[in-house]
């Protein structure tokens, strides 16, 4: 069975950082783009930031540009998101992603999903 599991959420005040780990199991994504998406209440999910298979390529979105940096480490099967400078605008359950054809941006892209992680931070 193939899984996507987050971790490293939780409550932390503006200006601080937090770094979220994925690990997957049941298969190597090795060979993947893997991607990180955020879904805030009320909103629909939205992509976060992406990363080649090799780790030589990453793109993220203008909000969390300079702020978030991902990185992976292909021989743990993991993908991880160091968040700085948090606002409490980045409020949102944190998803990771993989299995992605064709667009890194767009959630229908994707065909493995974690559970989420919920990120807080409080002004």
């Amino acid at each position: 069975q193939v899984q996507l599991v987050e971790s490293g959420g939780g409550l932390v005040e503006s200006g601080g950082s937090l770094r979220l780990s994925c690990a997957g199991s049941g298969r190597t994504f090795s060979s993947d783009a893997m991607g990180w998406f955020r879904q805030a209440p009320g909103k629909e999910r939205e992509f976060v930031a992406a990363i080649s298979w090799y780790g030589g390529a990453t793109y993220y979105a203008n909000s969390v540009k300079g702020r978030f940096t991902i990185s992976r480490d292909n021989a743990k099967n993991t993908v991880y998101l160091q968040m700085n400078s948090l606002k409490p605008e980045d409020t949102a359950v944190y998803y990771c992603a993989a299995g992605v054809q064709g667009s890194i941006t767009r959630v229908e892209r994707y065909d493995y999903w974690g559970q989420g992680t919920q990120v807080t931070v409080s002004s």
